[in-house]
């Protein structure tokens, strides 16, 4: 039986300053929101990228990844005990399943803030109140807010998954922008207009935030 007094936080005798210094830069969440085919992932990973070529501590956690192990839903998992797992504890995209996927990813990208590292995160995240919850578990300017503002439109258009075109038809039900909400961000710390700018460019934006707020030093 679980037993909630019995887990206790343990300090690390390597502080996350320590690894702050090693690394020559600050821990940071930079958490991507936007509707899927916005260009969440291609500018995550489009940003990564730079990062890592100047030797900065970058991790990516996108959205589908993510679904494939961590938060994988019935039948994600093959093996017989994996499958009994994604049946319990596995989420769809449900609102209360969004909401908890959201929380996971927020408690893992946490983490990685406390290795000095800078977690780049790709998720749709729909709803305020969830991306606000990831913001309140870190410190002030740690949660860096990044809205990929692309009109439905353009996203339609594009349709790499061609889900767009299965929620259209009935195929796909709860798709955020069609049949479900979509809530952008009140003042999100930075806004990428992703039809007008390449991936490159919207990568530099972000850079130059970095450098601003002395996240990084490059």
């Amino acid at each position: 039986m679980n037993n909630d007094t019995n887990v206790t936080w343990h300090e690390h005798r390597v502080s996350r300053e320590m690894r702050e210094k090693k690394n020559n830069h600050k821990g940071c969440v930079i958490w991507f929101t936007g509707l899927s085919g916005s260009g969440k992932s291609t500018i995550a990973n489009t940003l990564d990228h730079k990062l890592h070529q100047a030797g900065i501590q970058t991790v990516v956690l996108d959205g589908d990844n993510v679904r494939h192990g961590l938060n994988a839903g019935p039948g994600m998992l093959e093996d017989s005990h994996g499958i009994e797992f994604s049946k319990r504890f596995g989420l769809g995209f449900s609102a209360i399943d969004r909401e908890e996927n959201i929380r996971r990813i927020g408690a893992v990208a946490e983490i990685f803030t406390q290795t000095g590292a800078i977690a780049l995160t790709a998720f749709i995240s729909p709803y305020r109140i969830d991306r606000d919850r990831v913001r309140n578990t870190l410190k002030k300017g740690e949660f860096i807010e990044v809205f990929v503002d692309t009109p439905i439109e353009v996203c339609e258009h594009r349709d790499p998954k061609g889900l767009y075109k299965k929620a259209r038809a009935g195929e796909i039900k709860g798709f955020t922008g069609i049949d479900d909400p979509y809530e952008a961000p009140v003042a999100p710390e930075i806004i990428l207009l992703a039809a007008e700018k390449t991936p490159d460019m919207l990568a530099d934006e972000i850079i130059t935030f970095l450098k601003n707020k002395d996240i990084i030093s490059l």
